[in-house]
C-alpha cells in the first residue's frame, strides 16, 4: 500500500442495496484512507442493479468533491488487480435463493433462517465455490491485497478461505458493532468508551464482558434483562433467570437454539401471513432501488437502515483504516483460532476481539468462556467443517452429516429429506453435486 499514490478497493457485490453505506464509509475516512480508484463489480444477472448503486455512488463522491474515481464493471479480474482491498457481499441465486432457504426448512418443521441451520448450510454450499474463485483472482493479480468478506455466512467463508486458499482475508459481521453501539447507547456515552468482549463463533457468540469507561456493566445489565436484537430476528424476550444464570449476554441468533419452539412458531406464522424475512427484504430492496435511481439522490438514504446487515460497511471501513494506518485499536472480527480456545480446531474461525495492526487482526484471548456455552461451540463448529468439505468437494455422505449434525435438525429421516428437496432446488447453483 503505497501512500502517495493512493489506494485501489474492490467491492465484488457492488450492486448490493448496502454499497451506498460503505461509500458513505470510504467518503467519511478519505483524509485516513485516500482512495484513488474505487471499483464497484458485479455479475451479468445484477447489471441493472449495478448500474443504478454505482450511479448513485458517483454522485454521492462528486457531491464530496473527492478524487476519487468510481468504475463500474462486470469484469472481476479488472477490478481485483493490483488491489489493495477486495470486500466481498455477494448473494449467490440472489433473493430468490434465499427464500428457498428459509422456505422450505419450515414446510419441514426446522427453523429456516439466512445463516442458521439448513438455510446458512445451502447458502455455505453456493457461496464458498465463487469466494474461492475470487480468492484464486486476488493469488493471481493482487496476491498483497487483504480480503474483506462480510458475505454470509460470514465465519464459514473465511474458515473455507483460510483452508483453501493463500489470501489474507478477515471475516466481519455487524452484529457486534450494533452490540457496541447499544452499549454506548445504554449509558449514554460515545463508541470510544465501550469494550464489550465477544466469546464464540460467528452468529453463535455470547458477550461475556461490557465495560464502559472501565467499568464492568455485565451484571447490571443482566439483572435488568437487557438484551439488543437486529432487525432480521424478532424482538421477544429472554427469560431473565436464563440470563442471570448464564452470566452473559446471547447474540439475537442463539434465539434459535434457546428458544425453538417459539421462534418456529413465529417463522410459520409469518411464512402463512406474509412471508418469510426474505419476502420482507425483497420489498425493502425494491423501496430502496426506486429511491436510488432519483438523479436527485447524492446521499446514503435512511431507509437503508431498515435492512438487518446495517451498520457492516461501518465495520468494514473502520476495519480496513485501522490496517492501512496502522491503528492498533480493537475490533470484534472472524479469524483463525490457533490457541486462542483449546476445545475447537486451530484452523477453525472464531468471533473475538483482535488489535488491528497493519500486518492483520491479533486475536485477544477472552478472560473468561463459560464452560456451559462450549458443547454448543464445538457442535455448532463440527457442522460447519462439514459444511466447507462438502461445498468444496461435492460429497453428499459429507453434507448428509453436516446437515444431521446441525443442532436444529431432529433426525436423521428430516436430514435426508432437506438435503434432496434443497439440492435440487438449489441444482443450477450446485454443481459439484450434479457431476
Amino acid at each position: 500500500m503505497t501512500q502517495q499514490q493512493g489506494l485501489k478497493i474492490a467491492v465484488i457485490g457492488g450492486g448490493s442495496s448496502y454499497t451506498p453505506e460503505i461509500v458513505e464509509g470510504f467518503i467519511k475516512h478519505y483524509d485516513q484512507m485516500p482512495i484513488r480508484e474505487l471499483w464497484l463489480v458485479d455479475i451479468e444477472e445484477g447489471k441493472h442493479k449495478l448500474e443504478i448503486v454505482g450511479n448513485l455512488a458517483k454522485r454521492m463522491v462528486e457531491e464530496a468533491g473527492l478524487p476519487m474515481q468510481v468504475n463500474l464493471t462486470l469484469n472481476r479480474r479488472e477490478a481485483i488487480a493490483g488491489a489493495d482491498f477486495v470486500t466481498t457481499q455477494i448473494r449467490v441465486g440472489l433473493l430468490e435463493a434465499r427464500k428457498r432457504d428459509e422456505h422450505i426448512p419450515i414446510q419441514h418443521g426446522v427453523i429456516g433462517q439466512e445463516t442458521t441451520g439448513p438455510g446458512g448450510m445451502f447458502k455455505a454450499l453456493r457461496t464458498v465455490p465463487i469466494i474461492l474463485d475470487i480468492c484464486k483472482d486476488i493469488e493471481e493479480l493482487a496476491p498483497n491485497a487483504w480480503l474483506l468478506n462480510f458475505t454470509n455466512p460470514a465465519g464459514i467463508v473465511t474458515e473455507a478461505v483460510a483452508k483453501h486458499s493463500k489470501v489474507k482475508s478477515i471475516g466481519l459481521c455487524n452484529s457486534p458493532i450494533n452490540f457496541q453501539k447499544f452499549l454506548a447507547q445504554q449509558y449514554d456515552v460515545s463508541e470510544q468508551d465501550v469494550l464489550p468482549e465477544f466469546v464464540g463463533i460467528n452468529h453463535l457468540h455470547w458477550v461475556t464482558s461490557a465495560l464502559v469507561k472501565g467499568e464492568e456493566k455485565l451484571d447490571e445489565l443482566l439483572d435488568g434483562g437487557t438484551t439488543y436484537t437486529a432487525k432480521n430476528v424478532p424482538t421477544f424476550g429472554w427469560s431473565v433467570p436464563f440470563l442471570q444464570s448464564l452470566r452473559s449476554i446471547p447474540t439475537y441468533y442463539l434465539k434459535y437454539f434457546y428458544m425453538t419452539d417459539v421462534m418456529f412458531a413465529e417463522m410459520k406464522e409469518a411464512l402463512e401471513k406474509n412471508g418469510t424475512r426474505a419476502d420482507v427484504v425483497s420489498r425493502v430492496e425494491k423501496e430502496l432501488f426506486e429511491l436510488y435511481q432519483d438523479v436527485n439522490l447524492k446521499v446514503k438514504p435512511k431507509q437503508l437502515e431498515q435492512r438487518g446487515g446495517a451498520y457492516y460497511s461501518e465495520a468494514a471501513v473502520k476495519l480496513m483504516t485501522s490496517i492501512y494506518n496502522d491503528t492498533r485499536d480493537i475490533q470484534t472480527l472472524n479469524v483463525m483460532n490457533g490457541n486462542i480456545y483449546d476445545f475447537l480446531p486451530q484452523d477453525a474461525s472464531i468471533e473475538v476481539n483482535c488489535v488491528v495492526t497493519a500486518q492483520g487482526p491479533i486475536p485477544l484471548p477472552p478472560q473468561h468462556v463459560p464452560n456451559h456455552v462450549k458443547g454448543l461451540l464445538h457442535a455448532v463448529k463440527v457442522y460447519e467443517e462439514l459444511t466447507i468439505e462438502a461445498a468444496v468437494t461435492g460429497d453428499r455422505g459429507i453434507a448428509l452429516q453436516a446437515m444431521v449434525h446441525h443442532p436444529l435438525v431432529p433426525s436423521v429421516d428430516v436430514a435426508e429429506k432437506l438435503l434432496d428437496e434443497m439440492l435440487e432446488a438449489n441444482k443450477s447453483y450446485l454443481p459439484q453435486f450434479f457431476k
